[in-house]
Formats: structure tokens, C-alpha cells, sequence
């Protein structure tokens, strides 16, 4: 483990505001630390009190003169800095801050916390919280919280944003005797925050899966790097509540604009290899299934039932979760066929019909799970008057031993009937739902994690050597100097250039000569459009003109330009005219970029031209660590993919081209932080190559 090995294993603990009086908190934590059979010192820190629940008391943990791993500060809000100050001359290593009254109560709050924070920086402490319920390690065993009661031994470490939440979930846990490895209540996050918490977890040899409830993350690049350390070991799970605009509300581009308040999340999960629950069932279902269940080598279900339209809604759930109906090899069906009556369906689900007893489900199940073209399988029942259920829960138990590198779940949808049966499996380690679409969704999960890992460790960032990175540096100083954070159209494109992503020719004149020039070294036809920071509709002033295919038609139309644009915008700063070759029509897609406050940037790929806020087709991945295959995942994610791969018998465009030019994209927004927005739309795409039309770049 790291260094916060003492702070879930400690060997003393300090309680400091402890009591003798019931429903005080300091009171619940020292009951709790003692009935937890914590097998360290705990150390009562009371000045009035001499002896507090048969434990010596202290005035202050100063007086203690004993090394002391954990203090759990239980005192109001004003009395923490200097208890803190006493922690540190103490020599404290963690101090959990479970006093309310920081950040979340306003200004003063704050400033509060960030003086807690200081003073444990200058002692070298580690602060949890403040504002937490406080942390649990049922293998320690150890329980420095107020709740009621003790968590479950188990193999879940769960972590919490919400104090209230881990206090009900607790509860929850009790009841329905889910089990944890670890209970942790992050609070306020003032110091230690999700990050440091998924590293500890995910060295814990007692843990089998990691979740989160998160409302945010504090440490971007910290966070994606400990869940893709930890998921090497164990999944990672997380539930996000509430979404983060990550700047993309006050973005100005097409990307910004794709990208919804919770994008930012979602890619950086995906990035990250950690798997995104939707509700707090789905959380725990998901973590209670892989503390049991291996992870499926594959994407194809069987299905076992004795109830047709079960069956039905199970295949239904599999397709439409992105799952396959395994196909049973010709020995398997051989094999039913031989064993299951002639009424039976002996494809895919296996329906052992209405009269079956519990041994043609034990014939079902072994000869599913041992197919090779099954990767995991789904058991439903309902409960007919001749079906010993409880013999079928033994039967499923059975199957799940002789076959442990298959996952295996199952819904028995009843009431009363069913409910030996289902205690007997969660008794056993099968994950036991009420209905198939519950059952389903866990193996989808169980399926994409395993989907996740893959890809997370296949490949390494994709970085190039043939850049201009000078260059480039050389003209964001120019835009700077001149008091701009966007950049000309003819700069976007030498920028393009540089990074060698294909574009227009582009050139900026500044009078007819310089026009007609530059027309003729590129060729015609070309566009010609007004070159101004201050005029965004150049096309509603007649400040665009294309199809030019003349020395005399440039002319005329730089003189047009620059006397349409003066007229309708005559306080704007104006640079000359933008001469641009005029490419062959192609198909239109979007690059784009926007950053993330949390994540950094992320880059955008999708359907381009006038339909890009229209048909809000677009796919994200962060640049930092972008692989090709994740550029290649991207692109299949959109609806634009099916245009490029060849429409109704029309030539494929040049993918390799378009993933190229992704990752020149992500590397250029990778050495250059100050990229705030990027945008390149269109983008046409040819069977051979592609060209970018307009370039937008825009400095923070």
C-alpha cells in the first residue's frame, strides 16, 4: 500500500472531543472504535473528563506522549485550527475532520478550511474531510464513523462524496448483507480526495471492487491515472450525480456546443477504464456481481428458462444492451435435442418449458455453460406448481462451482415461492434479481468492464515527430501581441500545416495585388472571405465570394469584400482579405476540440457542415493519452461513420486519413495548452484524404 497505509490501518487512535454523554458524537466514535474490536490504542481526548468509556481520557492529544496514527476531530468548527496545531506537535500522521461548518456553510466557512489545510501542510498531515461521517476498514478491523452500526465484512470498498449517503447506505447494507472491504466519507475534500482513496483501495488485497459516488472530481489527471492503475487489480464503478458545465456553455464553437454538461464524465470514465452506474441499484447490483463473478471472456449470452415470455424479454435486453445471443455449437444442441422433450426450444433461450423439473435445468445450464460459443449465462424461472425452486437455486449453485470461468445470473420472478430459492443464491454468491432485465443489465456491465480494460491497455498515446511545434509557438506570440485570442483564418491554417493536418491552401492579402497573386499560385477556383476578428456573419455582409476563376474576378471581388465589410461593420479591425483555395465537394465531418476545467481537453468527432447542431452527432475522447484505437472507436460511435464506410454503394472515404488527422489534432491541443477552443468544420472527406475548410482557433 501507500502512505495512507496508517490511516486505514492504524495502530493508535486519538478521539478528540470524546464524550460520556449518548448522542453526542464524540461518544458514537469512541463506542464505535471500541466495539469495532479495533485491536490498537484509542486514546479519549476530553479536558473535563479523566475517563471516558472505561478508556484513560487526555486533556489534549499533546499530553498523550504516545506516536498517534489517526485523531478523529470531533469539536466544533472554530475550535479545529487549534486542535490541528495540537495534532501536529504531536507528531498526528491523519486527522479525520468529521465537524461540519467549512466550505459548505459560505465564505467564512471557507476560509476556515483553507487555514485547517495550511496547518497540516506545515506539519506534514493528512486531512480526511472535514464535514465526513469518517472512514471504516472492516479487515482492520477499525471504525472511526458515528453511525449506528458496523459494516459488513465484505470485499467492496465504497467511497463517498455524501456523509449523509454512506450513513444510509450503510444501513441498506445490513439489511440486504452486502459486505465492504472498505467505508470511506470523503466530505469537503479540503486534502484527500477520490484519488487518493481509489489508489488505497486499490492495493487492498481485501478488495474486489472499488465504488464511487461522486457529485465531482477534484484532481483530473490524478483521478484517470489511480483507476487505471486500480482497475489492473479491481473494477472501478462510479455513480455521478449532478453534471459540470466544464466550460462548455460559454464556448463559442460547434465543439462547445456538442458537447452536453456531462460529457466531460463521461469521456473521462471511458478514458479511465471505470465503469459508469446509472442509479444507486445499479451501483451496488454491479458490485456485489463482481465481488462473485468472473468477468466474461465475450460478449454471448445463453439464456435458461422454463417461461417463454421471459425468455423473450431477455433476448430483447441482451441485443438492445449490446450484447450477442450465443449460438450453441452442433454438439450442444445435439445434446438438448437428445435430453429435453420435443417441446422444448433447444436454440437459444433454452426453454425447458412449463413442466420441467429442476434436473432438466441442471442438463440446460451444463450443457450452456459449456459450450465455447457461450461467454456468460442468464437463468430465469417462474415458479409453476411442479418446480422444486429450491432444488434449482442447488442446481445453479452446482453449475456456477464446475464452471468458474463463466459468470452466471438469475432472475426468479415471484413472490413468496421464489424466496428460499433466492436467499439460498445470495446465500451463494449468484446474483439474484427479480426480473430478466435486471439480471441482463449486470451482465452487460460485467461485460463492458471487461470491454473497458481491454482497450484502456491496448496501445500508448499516439504522438507524432514530424510537427512544427516553433512554429506554431511563434505565431500564438504574434496573435498575443497584437491583443487577440483568435486566431485569422490564414493562421489557423499555417498552424494546420504545421501539425500536418491537411487543409486549404490559405494566404491573407492585404491589397488586389497580393489577391490576384496568390489566386494564381494556388490555382483557381478560389473563395475569397473577409479577414476580421470582429465580424462573425461575413457571409450576411457580403464578405464572401466564392467560386473565383480569375485575375479579374479576384479583383473585383477583393474590392467588394473590403467595401461591403466596411460598410456594415465600420468600427471593426480589418486585416485584408483571406484567399483560400476552393476544394472539391466531399463528405462533411467536424475535428474539433473544447477544454474541460477538470479533464483537460477533449477531442470531438462527428457530422460536419450546416447539420452539425442539427443532427448533435459527435463522439469524445480526452487528448491526453489518445490512442489510435480510441480515435478509431470514435469515429464508429457516430452516425457520420456509416456516410464515410460507403453509403448505398458510394466509395469509402479514407478513414486512416481521418483518425490521422484526429490524433494530430489531439497532439497539437496536448502541446499547447493554451488552446482553449478548436474547430474545424468542415472537414471534407475524399476516398483519398480529406481537406479542413475552416479553422477556428482560439486562445485562453
Amino acid at each position: 500500500m501507500n502512505d495512507l497505509t496508517s490511516l486505514m490501518r492504524p495502530k493508535s487512535v486519538a478521539v478528540i472531543g470524546a464524550s460520556n454523554t449518548p448522542g453526542k458524537i464524540g461518544y458514537a466514535v469512541v463506542r464505535n472504535m471500541i466495539s469495532s474490536g479495533f485491536k490498537g490504542s484509542i486514546y479519549p481526548i476530553n479536558p473535563k473528563e479523566t475517563e471516558i468509556a472505561g478508556l484513560k481520557a487526555y486533556p489534549t492529544v499533546v499530553d498523550i506522549g504516545e506516536p498517534v496514527d489517526v485523531a478523529v476531530m470531533c469539536v466544533p468548527a472554530k475550535a479545529s485550527l487549534s486542535v490541528a496545531e495540537d495534532c501536529g506537535k504531536a507528531g498526528v500522521k491523519h486527522i479525520i475532520v468529521i465537524t461540519a461548518g467549512f466550505k459548505e456553510v459560505g465564505k467564512e466557512g471557507r476560509e476556515l478550511e483553507q487555514q485547517l489545510v495550511d496547518i497540516a501542510k506545515k506539519y506534514g498531515m493528512r486531512i480526511v474531510g472535514p464535514n465526513v461521517l469518517g472512514i471504516i476498514d472492516t479487515h482492520a478491523p477499525f471504525n472511526a464513523t458515528f453511525a449506528r452500526e458496523m459494516a459488513l465484512k465484505g470485499n467492496i470498498a465504497f467511497i463517498s462524496q455524501s456523509g449523509a449517503l454512506c450513513i444510509a447506505i450503510l444501513d441498506w447494507s445490513l439489511k440486504n448483507g452486502l459486505g465492504f472491504s472498505q467505508f470511506v466519507s470523503m466530505g469537503n475534500k479540503a486534502d484527500l480526495n477520490e484519488a487518493d482513496f481509489i489508489e488505497v483501495a486499490g492495493k487492498d488485497p481485501e478488495t474486489k471492487v472499488i465504488c464511487l459516488y461522486l457529485e465531482d472530481v477534484v484532481e483530473g489527471e490524478r483521478f484517470i491515472n489511480a483507476a487505471r492503475e486500480a482497475i489492473k487489480r479491481v473494477p472501478v464503478i462510479a455513480l455521478k450525480s449532478g453534471v459540470s458545465s466544464s466550460g462548455a456553455k460559454a464556448a463559442s464553437s460547434h465543439t462547445g456546443a456538442l458537447a452536453g454538461s456531462d460529457t466531460a464524465y463521461k469521456t473521462a470514465f471511458k478514458h479511465a477504464g471505470v465503469l459508469r452506474a446509472s442509479t444507486m441499484t445499479q451501483l451496488f447490483e454491479l458490485a456485489n456481481a463482481f465481488t462473485t463473478q468472473p468477468i466474461p471472456k465475450g460478449k454471448r449470452v445463453a439464456v435458461v428458462t422454463n417461461a417463454g415470455g421471459l425468455g423473450i424479454v431477455a433476448i430483447d435486453a441482451i441485443e438492445l444492451g449490446g450484447l450477442e445471443v450465443a449460438r450453441f455449437s452442433e454438439d450442444t444442441i445435439a445434446l438438448l435435442r437428445e435430453k429435453m422433450p420435443s417441446m422444448a426450444n433447444i436454440y437459444n433461450p433454452i426453454d425447458v418449458i412449463g413442466d420441467a423439473h429442476y434436473d432438466r435445468y441442471e442438463v440446460a445450464l451444463d450443457a450452456a455453460l459449456s459450450d465455447p460459443n457461450v461467454d456468460s449465462v442468464a437463468v430465469l424461472l417462474s415458479p409453476t406448481a411442479v418446480l422444486e425452486v429450491d432444488k434449482v437455486a442447488e442446481a445453479i449453485v452446482e453449475a456456477n462451482k464446475k464452471h468458474p470461468d463463466k459468470p452466471v445470473v438469475a432472475a426468479f420472478t415471484g413472490g413468496f415461492t421464489v424466496e428460499a430459492g433466492v436467499e439460498y443464491l445470495k446465500k451463494h454468491g449468484v446474483p439474484i434479481f427479480s426480473f430478466p432485465e435486471e439480471a441482463v443489465s449486470t451482465l452487460i456491465g460485467l461485460t463492458q468492464f471487461a470491454s473497458l480494460n481491454e482497450s484502456i491497455s491496448d496501445g500508448q498515446e499516439w504522438v507524432f515527430d514530424d510537427v512544427n511545434k516553433q512554429r506554431v509557438k511563434e505565431i500564438f506570440e504574434s496573435v498575443r501581441k497584437d491583443g487577440r485570442d483568435l486566431l485569422l483564418s490564414p493562421e489557423a491554417a499555417e498552424v494546420a500545416e504545421c501539425y500536418k493536418i491537411p487543409a486549404a491552401p490559405s494566404r491573407l492579402a492585404t491589397s488586389e495585388a497580393e489577391a490576384v497573386k496568390y489566386a494564381a499560385e494556388m490555382g483557381f477556383p478560389v473563395v475569397m472571405k473577409i479577414c476580421s476578428p470582429d465580424i462573425m456573419h461575413k457571409t450576411d455582409i457580403g464578405g464572401v465570394k466564392v467560386g473565383l476563376s480569375s485575375d479579374d474576378e479576384v479583383k473585383e471581388a477583393f474590392n467588394s469584400i473590403m467595401l461591403n465589410s466596411k460598410k456594415a461593420a465600420p468600427e471593426a479591425k480589418i486585416y485584408g482579405v483571406e484567399v483560400q483555395k476552393m476544394m472539391p465537394q466531399g463528405d462533411e465531418v467536424i475535428i474539433g476540440m473544447i477544454k474541460d476545467a477538470t479533464f483537460g481537453p477533449m477531442v470531438a468527432f462527428g457530422s460536419g457542415g450546416v447539420l452539425v447542431n442539427l443532427l448533435q452527432d459527435a463522439s469524445f475522447r480526452l487528448a491526453s493519452g489518445l490512442t489510435r484505437r480510441e480515435i478509431e472507436e470514435m469515429i464508429t460511435e457516430t452516425k457520420a461513420y456509416t456516410i464515410l464506410k460507403g453509403f448505398r454503394g458510394a466509395e469509402p472515404d479514407d478513414i486512416p486519413a481521418i483518425v490521422e488527422a484526429i490524433g494530430r489534432v489531439g497532439q497539437l491541443c496536448r502541446d499547447f495548452s493554451e488552446i482553449s477552443e478548436l474547430d474545424i468544420n468542415p472537414v471534407f472527406a475524399y476516398p483519398d484524404g480529406l481537406s479542413a475548410l475552416d479553422i477556428k482557433i482560439k486562445l485562453s
